[in-house]
């Protein structure tokens, strides 16, 4: 796909109809792919540049609904809500450039406190510490970020910037929900004992309920 997120591609007849039905339909008539695309290129591009950079984001943006268009018959149809699908098809894409996710945190950890990350108004520490009021734990939030292993740092933000649910993230990453508690836990507790004890996430923790790391 070539549609740059924003613009829409084609009307939604039904906007009721739910993400499993548009994806259906498609099996069909693959143009009606692009609702999904439509409903949801936006978010999806926004969660790359958080994690990546906006150079990279609408590539990888675009990759993913073409990966999930390619995918879309092993699409499982009695989940309504394809977010999970998708965000799992960019977190997967996000994995071949780990390297340069770390170097962006870490490049953001040496600004000084009061300097975005790339000129956006939303830079990568300011959305997982939107409820620590200092700014100078923008730069330590990232650095502590950048030193997650990388199975941790996927679980919080699809949390933190995808909106995800617990069994969301489950299903993005097809591993247990009690995988997803657990690298949860260590990574908030990482951040936590990098910050002095602060808590720089905005959501509530569940009990653990695994052992993996």
């Amino acid at each position: 796909m070539t549609v740059e997120p924003g613009i829409r591609v084609g009307q939604d007849s039904a906007a009721s109809t739910s993400d499993a039905s548009v994806i259906e339909r498609s099996w069909e008539k693959p143009e009606a792919f692009a609702v999904l695309f439509d409903r949801h290129a936006d978010s999806v591009h926004r969660y790359a540049a958080r994690r990546l950079g906006t150079e990279v984001a609408e590539d990888l943006m675009a990759e993913t609904f073409t990966t999930a268009f390619q995918q879309r018959f092993r699409y499982n149809t009695e989940l309504a809500d394809a977010r999970p699908w998708l965000f799992g098809i960019a977190t997967n894409l996000i994995g071949r450039h780990r390297r340069a996710e770390a170097r962006r945190l870490k490049a953001i950890g040496r600004l000084p406190s009061a300097a975005p990350a790339d000129g956006s108004e939303d830079p990568v520490a300011d959305q997982v510490a939107a409820r620590v009021s200092a700014q100078a734990v923008r730069g330590e939030l990232a650095l502590a970020m950048a030193r997650l292993p990388a199975r941790h740092r996927d679980v919080l933000l699809l949390v933190a910037w995808a909106d995800l649910g617990y069994e969301e993230v489950a299903r993005a990453l097809e591993v247990p929900v009690g995988t997803v508690r657990s690298r949860l836990h260590r990574a908030r507790r990482k951040l936590r004992d990098a910050l002095g004890g602060s808590d720089p996430t905005a959501f509530p923790e569940e009990s653990e309920e695994s052992d993996d790391e």
